[in-house]
């Protein structure tokens, strides 16, 4: 079982050639070849499906050679998988890192092995609370804390995800990690169902959160339902799902539905070079913005570089003191 919130950036699992057709039958027909994409697909995920499958559908009705996801849901959890193409993939960690939002849905009083609906009840509990308590509790998990990542979780020991071990009914030793939950939101509560909204940090396991917050009630928890409805600047707005994807039909038509690569970096500054410096920044040429004339942001740090003659994007750099650009990472489609 994936981590809630977190993943490294994961490539579509690579096709295998296809094998000889044997004499007598018919040879199967040629997959046409790979095509270039380059961009992000908003893909609103479906239950029941894992982001790396979601993925490879995707990957195929593009045809794409190239592509990754990150921030993985669970098979049981909904929403906001961005899926990155061609050039966009070399900017993914910034989804990584970004911080998420949710929706979720906690069953008071219910405890499952898993921590949410795919596990076995191993305990139950009356629920006698109320909506001062609940506030009260959630108030103990806003800003810093601390989660012991579950058992069953992606997190490797030894090379083997934890999940693994869980299913042979062994547990290891986990050390607690540190992360943030910048907003904890109560937006419903129907006994024994508690709805809430949480922007958290990397790294948060929103399972974990909702059967701590069962604790510090007494009666227990386990997360029913998940939404992710945001990953950085980015939301569920103009995400589509599969089956509106596969129904666009063309490829063009398809291609259409993608945010371009900057979609990914619309949160840092822009900075425009002129044809020659374009050429030595692609070169990997540090370069003295301050005395080409070119505008520059007040502030230093990462920036997103554009050629101004056509606005290609060329790659993101780090602006430094004194004005002094360093490319950071390049776009070859520039």
């Amino acid at each position: 079982m994936a981590d809630d919130t977190t993943a490294d950036i994961v490539s579509a699992s690579p096709e295998l050639p296809q094998p000889r057709a044997k004499r007598g039958q018919q040879a199967r027909t040629a997959r046409p070849p790979r095509v270039p994409v380059h961009g992000v697909l908003l893909l609103d995920k479906p239950v029941g499906l894992s982001s790396n499958d979601a993925l490879i559908r995707a990957k195929r009705m593009l045809n794409a050679p190239k592509a990754g996801h990150t921030g993985t849901l669970d098979p049981f959890a909904t929403g906001l998988l961005p899926l990155c193409f061609g050039e966009a993939t070399k900017f993914s960690q910034d989804l990584l890192e970004a911080d998420k939002t949710y929706e979720a849905v906690v069953h008071l009083g219910i405890r499952t092995d898993t921590g949410d609906t795919e596990g076995q009840v191993i305990s139950e509990r009356p629920v006698e609370v109320s909506l001062e308590q609940i506030e009260a509790a959630m108030a103990q998990f806003r800003g810093p804390i601390s989660q012991v990542p579950p058992m069953h979780s992606a997190l490797k020991r030894d090379g083997k995800p934890l999940y693994e071990y869980a299913r042979a009914g062994i547990t290891l030793e986990r050390e607690a990690r540190n992360v943030i939950i910048h907003t904890l939101e109560l937006l419903d509560y129907q006994a024994p169902l508690l709805r809430i909204r949480v922007t958290c940090s990397k790294g948060t396991y929103i399972r974990v959160l909702g059967e701590d917050i069962g604790e510090v009630l007494g009666c227990g928890a386990h997360l029913n339902a998940l939404r992710r409805t945001g990953v950085g600047a980015l939301t569920l707005e103009g995400a589509v799902t599969l089956e509106t994807f596969d129904a666009a039909g063309e490829l063009e038509a398809r291609k259409a539905l993608l945010l371009p690569v900057d979609g990914l970096l619309r949160s840092f500054p822009a900075v425009q070079l002129n044809d020659e410096l374009a050429r030595r920044f692609l070169h990997g040429q540090r370069l003295p913005l301050g005395k080409e004339g070119v505008a520059v942001p007040e502030q230093t740090g990462r920036v997103r570089v554009y050629r101004g003659s056509d606005e290609a994007l060329l790659g993101t750099g780090l602006l430094q003191e004194y004005a002094i650009l360093a490319p950071e990472r390049l776009v070859s489609t520039a």
